[in-house]
């Protein structure tokens, strides 16, 4: 492959001003990071040492293997929800290594709430037993939880991807054969006493580890039996008993080192064998993003000069280059996997879109990895590109997208607007995770554009009142609909509601997908196929 030759500049003041202002997201985003993992009041920290518990972040160092990475999932979950009280909406999830294996690690955080489950909780993870079915990922869970928030209920248990789906998706692990260990280090109450109940083995600590479908005061209010949290459902009960755990420890770091343990005794599954050569760092310094990335989202860039910050060596085959030029597409290696790169250069036309199914259908055949660079307005629109087909070559590339069966990895890196979302696997097209950035926005279409809509229609139906708005009644209507838009297309309004599997720091993109390309590759690929294309 060629190494992208860049026309970057990076001694230019355009150069100076993007890197300052993207260093500043990239510390806000750092600084909020930090307070959702440590900042605690002390009056929890207090209450845990009282316990005799360690704070979830002490059990992950002692969980995950010496030294190796940690990819940390959706950390600003809820962030700007529930009043800012439930950071990290209460839990941990992630990819690790322990005990030799990669394994994504559920852990209920007792510091925020005593490990209270609120529907965000609940939508944190299920996405990671998502995950961990989608990649064929062993499970542990760190167990210690109070239980559903219950002012909340109507929103975490009935529906189809709320309370019961975690359980269904323990479930189907076990059904594919993928192990998970829960280690019982504080309450498992109510629907929580399943998660050990469903794992393959359960380990429980004396004193503080419980399991139980009623706790001592349902219990009372239900049948007048008075019983202590022990003798209901603590260790001994659960390993002499009724068998519901297998093992007892006395101590956090004991339990903790039996699951270690437990996976480093698990047979080790073949991973689906891809393309992969010897990794090669990329010959253009990642820093350097934070000079390309434009201050105003409006602002295109050309993807070559990101790609080329991102990709071993700075290689890069491009595909069709003298096609479709607002999709730029072609083959890179990323930790040495060979991966097939579709990134935005503009608006998508009938050209860029065939292109795009045109090179999927490649990656399918090679069984080859996607990755999709979104910074996308959409569809381009119009009298003339409706008579073109826009919308039936459109509908190829999402076909495409929908349809392909290798693995699909998303980052957006800037906006990702209307069906130019669908079209570069957005959410709802099942790639296997989603990272977003800083500067990145998202909805169905720009602030100014939907404030232009929406204003227009408001103007329209006061003119058929017979009303002549001035220009300060047209702009009262036109800023609320702005200041909205603008809010909700933040990227922090979509890590808060899970639409990512997190914000990601530009410079730590490439180690990020290192890390989940590896771990898609525990899962087999599903057989190639797509519907009907309208030609």
């Amino acid at each position: 492959m060629r190494r992208i030759a860049s026309k970057l500049d990076t001694t230019s003041d355009q150069f100076a001003r993007n890197a300052a202002h993207n260093r500043e997201l990239a510390a806000a985003l750092h600084a909020r990071q930090q307070a959702a993992r440590y900042d605690r009041p002390e009056r929890d920290r207090e209450r845990l040492a009282r316990q005799g518990k360690g704070f979830v972040r002490e059990r992950l160092d002692r969980l995950l293997d010496p030294g190796s990475p940690f990819l940390e999932l959706s950390t600003l979950a809820a962030c700007d929800e529930y009043e800012g009280t439930v950071p990290g909406a209460a839990v941990v999830t992630g990819i690790g290594v322990v005990g030799g294996r990669e394994v994504l690690i559920r852990a209920d955080d007792a510091s925020v709430k005593g490990g209270a489950i609120y529907p965000r909780s609940v939508t944190r993870i299920v996405r990671a037993l998502d995950i961990a079915i989608e990649n064929r990922l062993p499970v542990i869970h760190i167990c210690d939880s109070a239980g559903g928030f219950l002012p909340l209920q109507s929103e975490l248990f009935a529906d189809k991807y709320q309370g019961g789906r975690a359980f269904r998706n323990q479930c189907v692990l076990a059904k594919l054969g993928v192990p998970q260990v829960a280690v019982v280090l504080g309450h498992c109450t109510a629907g929580g006493a399943y998660v050990p109940a469903l794992s393959d083995y359960a380990i429980i600590k004396r004193g503080t580890g419980g399991i139980f479908l009623g706790g001592p005061p349902l219990v009372k209010a239900a049948t007048g039996e008075v019983v202590s949290h022990e003798e209901l459902g603590g260790a001994d009960v659960h390993t002499r008993i009724s068998g519901t755990a297998d093992y007892a420890a006395d101590t956090e770091e004991e339990a903790l080192a039996l699951a270690a343990e437990i996976m480093g005794t698990l047979s080790p599954q073949p991973k689906t064998e891809i393309d992969r050569a010897e990794p090669e760092e990329p010959y253009y310094d990642p820093q350097e993003l934070y000079g390309l990335i434009p201050a105003d989202t409006k602002v295109q860039y050309d993807v070559r000069e990101l790609i080329a910050r991102l990709v071993d060596g700075s290689r890069f085959h491009e595909f069709q280059p003298d096609y479709g030029t607002t999709l730029v597409a072609g083959f890179a290696r990323l930790w040495g996997y060979k991966v097939g790169i579709l990134g935005n250069n503009g608006v998508l036309f009938n050209d860029s879109s065939l292109k795009a199914a045109h090179f999927i259908a490649h990656c399918e055949r090679d069984r080859t990895p996607l990755l999709f660079l979104q910074n996308i307005t959409g569809y381009m629109v119009g009298k003339q590109y409706e008579e073109q087909g826009i919308t039936k070559d459109g509908a190829k590339m999402i076909m495409m997208v929908a349809c392909a069966s290798v693995p699909k990895f998303t980052v957006i890196v800037g906006g990702s607007f209307g069906a130019g979302n669908y079209g570069m696997c957005g959410r709802a097209y099942d790639g296997r995770f989603l990272f977003t950035w800083p500067n990145s926005r998202i909805s169905v279409m720009g602030a100014e554009q939907a404030a232009g809509v929406m204003t227009e229609l408001r103007v329209q139906q006061l003119k058929r009142k017979g009303e002549e708005p001035g220009a300060d009644e047209i702009e009262a209507i036109r800023q609320p609909i702005l200041d909205k838009y603008e809010r909700e297309s933040d990227a922090y309004f979509a890590t808060s509601r899970l639409w990512d599997d997190g914000i990601l720091d530009p410079v730590d993109t490439r180690n990020a997908l290192g890390m989940a390309i590896s771990a898609s590759l525990n899962a087999p690929f599903e057989e190639p196929g797509h519907g009907v294309l309208r030609l």
